[in-house]
């Protein structure tokens, strides 16, 4: 494949993306905490996060905006970062939209698969930016910043969005039991933040993010509903266990390069 095909690609995945999101925000069809029959807003199960907490996409499309941009700067055309990562940034894009779309019309366990498959993606595309380095703050910022944020948040998302899946096919237990329940999800979502700290070198992006979606379930479990003390303090538990991943793994590795330092 070609630079050139590769920035098209790219381009028009990111199109579709912004087609998805005005459905997603109201703006064309129904806002995703309203659809689905409301299964996805931040009150459905004891692993929603708070409304706050979705401010974060405005960074994350903001950033892959700036992505879509970079990428067609002649000096990046030729990048091995991005010839490495191109087609799995724009099949990001494709499913996100494709989340989105889903929801719209109810198709929860769908979603599941999508989002599913949009992890495994983001994933290996970070991975895959440890190869080679960056080469200057921009890029870190753009590139390695905006998909770590995308990763963190998604794998938050990804336990949320499974959670709610399962609530609304049935899985309904009484309170005592489904605080439970939501400390064994949040205490996989740490795990899956320490493995990941580790894996990918304790990328600082990928941490805030998750620490931040972690903290904006624990403040829905505390200040609003459904209310859980119990699983309000896991979450933030489980933010601790993910930060501390990622500042040991950092601190273990200090001496890095400047630019991959901020990713």
């Amino acid at each position: 494949m070609t630079d050139r095909t590769r920035q098209i690609i790219v381009t028009l995945s990111a199109v579709f993306m912004i087609v998805g999101t005005l459905f997603g925000t109201g703006v064309i069809g129904t806002r995703v905490e309203e659809s689905s029959g409301g299964s996805l807003s931040a009150t459905a199960t004891l692993i929603a996060p708070a409304v706050p907490a979705f401010s974060i996409w405005s960074v994350i499309y903001l950033g892959l905006v700036a992505y879509v941009v970079w990428q067609w700067l002649p000096a990046n055309a030729t990048s091995p970062r991005l010839r490495s990562t191109g087609l799995l940034a724009a099949v990001s894009m494709v499913l996100n939209a494709a989340w989105l779309l889903v929801t719209q019309v109810g198709w929860l366990w769908v979603s599941v698969v999508v989002i599913l498959a949009l992890a495994v993606t983001l994933g290996e595309l970070v991975r895959r930016l440890g190869r080679p380095e960056t080469r200057s703050w921009v890029e870190a910022v753009v590139v390695d910043g905006t998909y770590g944020l995308y990763l963190g948040w998604v794998s938050v998302a990804t336990a949320a969005n499974i959670t709610a899946t399962l609530v609304d096919s049935g899985v309904d237990p009484q309170l005592g039991v489904a605080q439970w329940l939501a400390v064994a999800v949040l205490a996989v979502a740490a795990a899956i933040g320490v493995v990941l700290a580790t894996r990918l070198g304790g990328r600082v992006a990928v941490g805030l993010a998750m620490v931040w979606g972690l903290c904006w379930i624990g403040v829905g479990r505390l200040s609003g509903e459904p209310a859980s003390t119990v699983a309000g303090v896991a979450a933030f538990v489980a933010a601790l266990v993910v930060a501390a991943a990622v500042a040991v793994v950092r601190t273990r590795g200090a001496g890095r390069p400047v630019a991959s330092a901020v990713s």
